[in-house]
């Protein structure tokens, strides 16, 4: 048990383009303990895993995962799964998405020795991924921009029958 008896669980992500499988991780997360610390990765340890920036800057994911009321407390994370970060806390518990069951982080395998502590292993949920907004956002670029210049032609045609009058 953690500080205060108290089960303390984290989790971690870059939490970009927020949606409903995040929410999920951390309501799930914070269903297994007393206490939910949650890890958003900053820009450049994101840019550095992933190849990319991410889209909403760090403070920004920071203040929006800060305010939900399943998480009581976000750190800022600039190592996956810090040892050091997860030994400052006494964490009880880590969450992380099933697909990092095969792959190797020094945290999760730190945490998988110590007596009393365990690695949960969270699923993704069906259809949704940052990944998949993005792409959406792609396919739909063409619609997405018509429907802007639309709203642009509107507002300047409105404009000249005003200044007609």
């Amino acid at each position: 048990m953690g500080k205060d008896g108290k089960r303390i669980v984290f989790t971690s992500g870059s939490w970009d383009l927020f949606h409903i499988g995040h929410l999920n991780v951390l309501e799930r997360s914070r269903a297994l303990g007393d206490m939910l610390i949650v890890g958003v990765s900053t820009d450049e340890l994101i840019e550095d895993y992933k190849g990319l920036p991410p889209v909403i800057p760090f403070e920004e994911r920071f203040r929006l995962v800060q305010a939900l009321r399943c998480v009581d407390l976000a750190v800022k994370q600039t190592v996956l799964t810090e040892i050091a970060q997860l030994q400052q806390y006494d964490v009880d518990i880590v969450t992380i998405g099933d697909d990092w069951k095969e792959k190797h982080l020094d945290g999760l395998e730190w945490m998988k020795a110590q007596p009393g502590k365990e690695v949960v292993y969270l699923e993704y949920t069906p259809g949704v991924s940052t990944t998949k907004i993005k792409k959406k956002i792609i396919q739909n670029s063409y619609a997405i921009i018509y429907s802007e210049l639309s709203r642009e032609i509107q507002h300047m045609e409105n404009w000249k029958q005003k200044q007609k009058r």
